[in-house]
């Protein structure tokens, strides 16, 4: 890299340390001990990582043509013009006079944008932010900018949280352990908003370099400290929650996508799929995840609800805007770059445009105290709404304007009753609106590519050095293994699970979910060690049933079959260990047997009709072709797929209809679900049951050439 880079500097100082550690190299080897020896070590490694770390701004800045250094190229050109080129302390700071001037204030900002000073003092903001996210390294004069931001009092909540993103940014494009002591400073010593912000930036930023963390010992430190507080670990414990859940947002997105356009799976030629055994049932009589497990989540049981309701997924913080909002990012507001991490207060001058709006105009006040006040949409997306508002019909203006106002009724008394259940609230509102704007930015900002998407990957920072810094560790994982059970991540939850069975090798419920997030996915092998587990500490239906299902799924269908009659035994009332004892019957051949279950359920669900299929195939299978026939005449009051076509062919050619079975297997072909491919090897696997069922093998290869001719 440093071949790439401009500076000679950066040469010598690798120089340096290539040399200072063949020093330590021949001292090691030539017996000299050195008592100073690892913290030699450790100050080396931190200086390659920092050598890199500057190389890589070089070659950015003079090669990346990216909007970030073409700021930074501005800004170190404006500071030679004032005959300098570093800034070591606050005087040497372009804007100290502008600074200056707003300290000596003594009354508040003009509220009137198109003033003078209120230009001027925009301005300043704009350049702070600049200098604090553009600065690599910060010194004498960052503490100093940033012990006036905390204590002048002359900058507003919203100020200040501005310039703690700055210090994120910095953070993440150069490594500085002095950056994350001071966000953790602005934590300790900020309004509710701005100390949201800073914390939530240390945790991206520790999560980010998690590989540096145990290389800077003090940050380790300081963090164990805070730990002793209780505020601060459920703080963290909301930031880390909050951030994982942002993994969910494409998710939602693909969600409401594939419900207006619902993907078709792929059709398999298995007897399973042929006879749609799976969908016997309607999905809410399936055996999924063990009923009882509900009881696991106490309090927290309607945050581990299903994604299947938008409204309960909102309460929780689920982003589920964006995709609404992604196509609202492209208003001149969000060219600048500072405005993505703006939070949305009601004086803002956007605001401002909305009193020059005939029919908002009037309810402006309303308007932006209800959106400042919501706390289901992030700031970026308030900012998009509003903007979004000037451009509305009239008609649509007004009925807005209506829902503000209610809306903002209705939300100070949810505010009042909330807060005070839930002293976290706020902080977990403010977290989850900071976090979404940040997602945002780094997924729809058009800088986007200037920077590594942190929220790309697994996000698991519950691995990371600086969870296990927090303290309670394992409560911690046993809360966040339940979260990521409940939201599917099973590859998530697995890890954590296993984690916690030496602290409990006796609880059924955890060897249960362990085993369920191996069967989710595809595992059954090592699902099967762990539900025998369960069973052997708490033998129920539900267990006995997965083993079943495991065995079932491993081709020991004799063995699914034991446990599905132990099942029954325990719970003979139950539907779904009816249906899969019969399925495990169909798959031996045993197609009486199989009848005679399936019958149970025809007995209880008489307007099912899916449990037709699997009847008249065995009656065809037994070859009492009449019964068969009508009970797929039975099964046309609904909608026939390919392989009921198919099998009604089959129940044709066994009734000596040669030409009758080709229309149906043509039209099984012309459906679009199988292909003319597919359908041959259905037909292939099929051919053993129809020639002992009576059918000519001599006929079969010429029925498939006259279907294929007429299907041309």
């Amino acid at each position: 890299m440093i071949v790439s880079a401009s500076s000679g500097d950066l040469r010598d100082e690798y120089e340096n340390i290539v040399m200072t550690y063949r020093n330590m190299l021949t001292y090691t080897i030539d017996g000299i001990n050195d008592p100073e020896r690892n913290k030699i070590y450790l100050k080396l490694i931190q200086s390659i990582l920092k050598l890199a770390d500057r190389v890589r701004q070089d070659i950015l800045s003079h090669f990346s043509g990216w909007h970030t250094y073409w700021v930074k190229q501005q800004a170190e050109k404006e500071l030679r013009l004032t005959g300098k080129t570093i800034v070591e302390t606050v005087d040497d700071l372009m804007f100290k006079s502008e600074l200056d001037e707003l300290l000596n204030l003594n009354n508040e900002i003009n509220p009137d944008p198109e003033s003078e000073i209120s230009r001027r003092h925009k301005l300043l903001i704009r350049n702070i932010f600049n200098h604090l996210w553009l600065t690599d390294y910060y010194g004498e004069a960052e503490l100093s900018l940033i012990t006036i931001i905390l204590k002048s009092g002359k900058f507003r909540w919203h100020e200040a949280s501005l310039f703690t993103s700055a210090i994120t940014l910095s953070s993440l494009r150069t490594w500085q352990t002095e950056k994350l002591m001071y966000l953790l400073d602005i934590y300790e010593s900020s309004d509710d908003q701005v100390k949201e912000r800073a914390l939530s930036g240390l945790i991206l930023n520790l999560h980010y370099f998690n590989g540096r963390v145990l290389l800077y010992p003090e940050i380790g430190k300081r963090i164990k400290k805070m730990s002793r507080n209780a505020s601060f670990r459920e703080h963290c414990r909301i930031i880390v929650l909050q951030t994982i859940r942002s993994r969910e947002t494409e998710m939602l997105a693909r969600k409401l996508h594939d419900e207006i356009l619902p993907q078709v799976a792929k059709l398999k030629p298995q007897i399973e799929e042929k006879l749609d055994l799976e969908n016997i049932l309607p999905k809410d009589l399936t055996e999924g995840k063990n009923p009882d497990w509900s009881a696991m989540f106490n309090d927290s049981q309607e945050i581990f609800k299903t994604m299947e309701d938008l409204t309960k997924l909102q309460m929780e913080g689920a982003d589920v805007y964006m995709s609404a909002f992604a196509n609202m990012k492209h208003f001149d507001f969000f060219r600048d770059f500072q405005n993505w991490f703006v939070p949305f207060y009601p004086d803002h001058e956007t605001v401002n445009e909305i009193y020059k709006d005939e029919i908002l105009g009037p309810g402006t006040n309303e308007l932006a105290e209800a959106l400042y006040k919501t706390p289901f949409i992030c700031n970026s997306d308030k900012y998009s709404l509003l903007l979004n508002l000037k451009h509305l019909p009239s008609a649509q203006k007004s009925m807005m304007l209506k829902v503000f106002r209610m809306e903002l009724e209705g939300l100070q008394q949810l505010n009042d009753d909330e807060s005070a259940i839930d002293p976290y609230r706020n902080f977990r509102i403010n977290v989850t609106q900071y976090l979404q704007d940040i997602y945002r930015f780094f997924k729809l900002s058009p800088y986007k590519k200037e920077f590594e998407d942190i929220f790309s990957g697994r996000l698991d920072i519950y691995n990371s050095e600086f969870f296990r810094m927090t303290g309670n560790a394992e409560e911690a994982e046993a809360g966040l293994a339940d979260y990521f059970f409940s939201k599917n991540f099973y590859d998530d939850a697995l890890g954590l699970y296993l984690k916690q069975i030496s602290s409990k090798p006796d609880n059924a419920p955890l060897y249960e979910k362990i085993a369920y997030c191996y069967q989710e996915n595809n595992n059954y092998r090592d699902a099967l060690i762990y539900y025998r587990r369960a069973e052997m500490i708490d033998r129920k239906s539900w267990t006995l049933k997965k083993i079943g299902l495991c065995l079932r799924r491993l081709g020991k269908t004799e063995e699914a079959l034991e446990y599905y009659l132990q099942a029954i035994d325990m719970d003979p009332e139950n539907i779904h260990t009816v249906i899969m004892t019969a399925h495990c019957y169909l798959d031996l051949n045993d197609y009486e047997k199989a009848l005679k279950y399936y019958f149970r359920v025809e007995y209880k669900e008489p307007d099912n009709l899916k449990i037709l299929r699997p009847i008249a195939y065995c009656y065809f299978a037994l070859g009492r072709f009449e019964d068969s026939e009508k009970y797929y005449e039975r099964l046309s009051a609904g909608k026939l797929s390919a392989h009921d076509l198919i099998n009604k062919g089959h129940l044709a050619l066994c009734k000596g209809k040669k030409r009758e079975a080709a229309d149906l297997y043509r039209q099984s072909i012309s459906m679009d679900e199988i292909t003319s491919d597919q359908f041959m090897n259905i037909f292939a696997s099929d051919q053993e049951l129809l020639i002992s069922l009576g059918v000519n093998p001599d006929d079969l290869p010429i029925l498939l050439d006259y279907l294929l001719f007429n299907i041309g």
